[in-house]
């Protein structure tokens, strides 16, 4: 049986404890993620006279710049929304038009997790697993299509590991001033 974006919103919105718990969940895992990686910048700046400038470095740079290359590709590409493409109210509240791929919710919250890889595994594992989450929320809420947030979150993986670890970490300092 296949189910439809259509049926699955219809169904979603009937229920309207679930149509309330899915937008809770989905600002609370962005507000969470925000305030870990301002958490995480606050620690980066605290550790200037141990570590250096690096971490911070790293932290605002890689994120900061791969985040607007994001937003500029789906400008561009200015993909239609489930609830553009099938005309059905979605059960999470968007009404943006276009820019739906890749979702730059799941890649930021990826990306935040990579980026903490630097300093937590278990805080950057803590964030995928929310991010895991985010993805599902954001597909059964109705503003984004699966590939969308796979894109995202794909995205975000390979800058991170990319940036992180194979420029910083294989070449040194390479792509730092400090």
């Amino acid at each position: 049986m296949k189910i439809s974006y259509s049926d699955l919103s219809a169904s979603i919105k009937n229920n309207s404890g679930l149509v309330t718990a899915l937008n809770v969940l989905d600002k609370a895992i962005t507000y969470i993620t925000i305030l870990f990686y301002l958490g995480l910048l606050v620690y980066a700046a605290i550790s200037i006279p141990k570590m250096g400038a690096t971490l911070l470095y790293r932290s605002i740079v890689i994120p900061g710049v791969s985040f607007i290359i994001v937003s500029l590709f789906r400008k561009v590409a200015s993909a239609p929304r489930p609830y553009e493409v099938y005309g059905f109210t979605p059960a999470l509240n968007k009404d943006t038009k276009g820019k739906s791929f890749p979702s730059r919710h799941v890649f930021s919250i990826f990306m935040v997790a990579i980026t903490f890889f630097q300093v937590s595994i278990p805080v950057g594992v803590f964030l995928l697993v929310l991010g895991v989450g985010l993805a599902v929320i954001r597909v059964v809420g109705g503003v984004h299509f699966i590939r969308d947030v796979i894109a995202g979150a794909i995205i975000a993986i390979i800058i991170g590991v990319t940036c992180f670890w194979f420029f910083c970490g294989v070449f040194g300092l390479i792509m730092l001033p400090f």
